[in-house]
């Protein structure tokens, strides 16, 4: 008795992982999905053991959390991987695990926001560009060929942009790029889920004070804006006006149509001291900017969450100097962060 006792004091000491993947396209359990197990580390990603899910969507991974850091389940479906974070001490049993049917046509997915924010100085000016995705159907858009986003990259920035991605309720991580066979167009190899879906792109191009600089929309958006920090004056058509944030001081205009021709004159001023009293209330005085300090990224300056209360939408921005991101780094091969995606 005692060795079988031993024997059942050992099998009851290892803990497994287990949990259910379900399809919510079909609504119902998933199978032959592949959930594997990863330890995070300032290393890197480990991967400790993987499973599939059976028939009825069931998964065991015969393992104790790793020690050392989070573990993270990246779970593989459709060409899509969904990513489900373990911390320590986390509940090891009764994991659900959401994934859906993909297509390589947008389904229900569109830009609902996309903000520009210009920074002109000593004869270039860095171009921070956030597109909000809205996915409300129960189909991942995944089209790896051509990609998702399209975005215009204006000949002065060489071809050289810094893209980041973050999956609904994930982590912004480098997005590869590719090439298309229109000119100055690229596309983003990243899939865009049921949820919200955001994109970060901060690239850098001459520019001098008064010069004319134009632009173009490649997406149906929603709403456009385009921003200006204090002491950027910014001028140009079909623009409207809605005003300047009372905290940053920062001016939003709202634009129309798939293109645009602006001027920048001035030099950016940092806000009052001040800016921040008495402001609290003042939902009425113009747009409302929330700072927030980024979510991965050490050397970035900040996040705008951009709320404009005169629209009653809200909507965010990141606002990165060019130390944080090293004017005309590349954006990352679609083979090296290939592993990163979703």
């Amino acid at each position: 008795m005692k060795p079988l006792a031993f024997l059942l004091l050992a099998v009851s000491a290892h803990a497994a992982i287990t949990g259910t993947v379900t399809n919510r396209t079909t609504g119902k359990p998933q199978a032959g999905a592949t959930v594997v197990l990863n330890l995070l580390a300032q290393q890197g990603i480990t991967m400790i053991d993987q499973a599939k899910s059976d028939a009825e969507g069931h998964f065991t991974i015969n393992q104790d959390l790793p020690p050392g850091g989070p573990s993270l389940l990246r779970t593989a479906f459709d060409g899509v991987t969904y990513n489900h974070m373990l911390p320590p001490g986390s509940a090891t049993s009764g994991i659900t695990i959401d994934v859906y049917n993909s297509s390589s046509s947008p389904g229900a997915a569109k830009v609902t926001k996309h903000m520009i924010l210009f920074e002109p100085a000593a004869g270039q000016m860095v171009v921070n560009e956030t597109y909000l995705y809205t996915n409300t159907g129960t189909t991942a858009w995944n089209d790896s060929d051509h990609g998702t986003l399209h975005f215009y990259l204006p000949a002065g920035a060489n071809g050289k942009v810094q893209v980041n991605a973050t999956a609904p309720g994930g982590m912004p991580i480098p997005a590869a790029i590719n090439k298309t066979a229109k000119p100055d167009t690229f596309g983003v190899d990243f899939p865009i889920k049921p949820g919200e879906t955001r994109f970060d792109l901060t690239y850098t191009t001459p520019y001098n004070s008064g010069d004319e600089y134009s632009g173009k929309v490649l997406t149906k958006d929603d709403n456009t804006y385009l921003i200006a920090p204090n002491g950027i004056t910014l001028t140009g058509d079909h623009l409207s006006d809605l005003g300047v944030e009372p905290r940053t001081q920062a001016h939003i205009w709202g634009m129309g149509g798939a293109s645009y021709k602006i001027k920048l004159t001035g030099a950016e001023a940092a806000a009052p001291a001040d800016a921040d009293a008495g402001q609290a209330d003042s939902t009425d005085s113009g747009p409302q900017i929330e700072q927030i300090m980024p979510r991965l990224y050490s050397k970035t300056r900040l996040i705008l969450a951009l709320a404009l209360g005169i629209l009653a939408v809200g909507f965010a921005l990141l606002y990165r100097s060019p130390s944080g991101v090293p004017a005309g780094a590349p954006s990352g091969t679609k083979e090296s962060n290939e592993r990163g995606r979703g």
